[in-house]
């Protein structure tokens, strides 16, 4: 593990462990990043995010008992996942998980995933986009009772808007790449959740769902750490 430096002691200084990302890295390189973070001095869960099969298959080998989620595919058609490993107990906090549309599902169930691998509760709602706002009409007693809400939506990210308009709770919005030509990439929604008219919107990277959960992770953490005992 020469290549590899470790940081045991993020989510004692930050709330958040260090996860290994598995693109650009050999199913050994994540396989030993697992070992070595499950091995080491911190605590809390440890993430393998966008796992390939092989990169999947090598690390649950080596440190078998993985929550593996299944998320979606890459550009090549590559099937992904992200495996989590000493999932603590739920919490009490709640993060509402909205997409606009199916095509921001694969976005949306990493940033589910990673919630669930810190302890919270994470229901994920899908296709209810603003081309069809009484699905989310619908779903209005969910939003007032989430601690957090996590948006994600590409074409032009409108979702983001409305949804902070109908919840006292902090938002946090993810722009997503789907979209037709003018979409260009998440670009349109990312500028448009950046200008949104709904004061306080948060906003994260294109197609960034692990960021947006730990998000919404380290609002929790920080309320948890506040509440009186």
């Amino acid at each position: 593990m020469t290549e590899l430096r470790l940081d045991h002691q993020r989510r004692a200084r930050t709330g958040v462990a260090e996860a290994v990302y598995a693109p650009g890295k050999s199913p050994t390189q994540c396989a030993e990043a697992v070992a070595g973070l499950r091995e080491g001095p911190g605590d809390g869960p440890v993430l393998l995010t966008r796992a390939a099969p092989d990169q999947a298959a090598a690390a649950q080998a080596r440190n078998p008992g993985a929550l593996l989620t299944p998320t979606g595919a890459d550009e090549r058609g590559t099937p992904l996942s992200i495996l989590s490993w000493d999932v603590p107990d739920a919490s009490s906090g709640t993060v509402l998980v909205l997409t606009a549309g199916t095509g921001d599902l694969p976005v949306a169930r990493e940033a589910a995933a990673v919630l669930t691998a810190y302890g919270h509760h994470a229901p994920l709602v899908a296709d209810v986009g603003v081309a069809g706002l009484h699905r989310l009409l619908d779903h209005q007693q969910a939003l007032a009772e989430a601690d957090v809400v996590v948006v994600v939506a590409g074409m032009e990210g409108a979702l983001a808007s409305v949804a902070a308009g109908l919840t006292r709770a902090p938002v946090i919005a993810v722009p997503t790449s789907p979209g037709y030509g003018s979409a260009l990439e998440g670009v349109t929604a990312l500028l448009a959740m950046t200008a949104s008219c709904s004061p306080g919107v948060t906003v994260v990277g294109i197609d960034n769902g692990f960021g947006a959960a730990c998000a919404a992770g380290r609002i929790l953490a920080r309320r948890e750490d506040r509440a009186p005992r």
